[in-house]
């Protein structure tokens, strides 16, 4: 959900940017695009398409996952040269590290997640639903500081909790699209 409004908000900058200055909004160029849409293939199968999350095994799903993380690394290593990549990059490393380092799943604490839903929470080293994340008390999780904990905040319509890495991700797609288009 962050990423969606760094993205219309990058939209949103750039093209009031191009209007600004009375000249037409052009995307970034980027190179295989087809490499970013192919990569969330295997997330939209684990996590999101119903019929498909309630039958994969979890380590179908995880193998989603990091081959999910590992096709958009490319993608941004490709297009490291265009505005705001760089910040992805850090971003994706980070999520591919936290979830490698912690089993193929995303690390969460029982504190965050009782925070974020209020039905009883499963056991720890449980997958929590048919998320990306796992449930992990603070001394069963490494690299801690980069897993899932910083929820949103109250007055936000959706409710989610993001790591570090989705912070730097959002924060570089928004560069890439607003960024890029106010420099000509």
């Amino acid at each position: 959900m962050i990423l969606l409004l760094a993205v219309l908000a990058g939209l949103v900058a750039g093209i009031a940017g191009a209007l600004l200055r009375k000249e037409p909004y052009r995307p970034p160029e980027l190179r295989a695009p087809w490499l970013a849409i192919l990569a969330f293939v295997p997330q939209l199968v684990a996590f999101y398409f119903p019929t498909t999350r309630a039958v994969l095994p979890d380590a179908w799903a995880s193998a989603g996952l990091i081959t999910s993380q590992i096709l958009l690394l490319g993608f941004a290593w490709l297009n490291r040269h265009v505005s705001g990549m760089s910040l992805i990059i850090a971003g994706l490393v980070g999520n591919l590290l936290a979830i490698i380092a912690n089993g193929g799943f995303m690390p969460i604490s029982p504190q965050t997640a009782a925070r974020l839903i209020s039905s009883p929470l499963p056991e720890t080293g449980s997958r929590l639903g048919y998320s990306k994340d796992i449930l992990l008390t603070a001394e069963e999780t490494r690299l801690a500081w980069l897993s899932d904990r910083y929820l949103l905040p109250e007055w936000f319509p959706y409710r989610s909790v993001i790591s570090l890495g989705d912070i730097l991700i959002a924060a570089g797609a928004f560069w890439l699209l607003a960024r890029r288009r106010l420099q000509t």
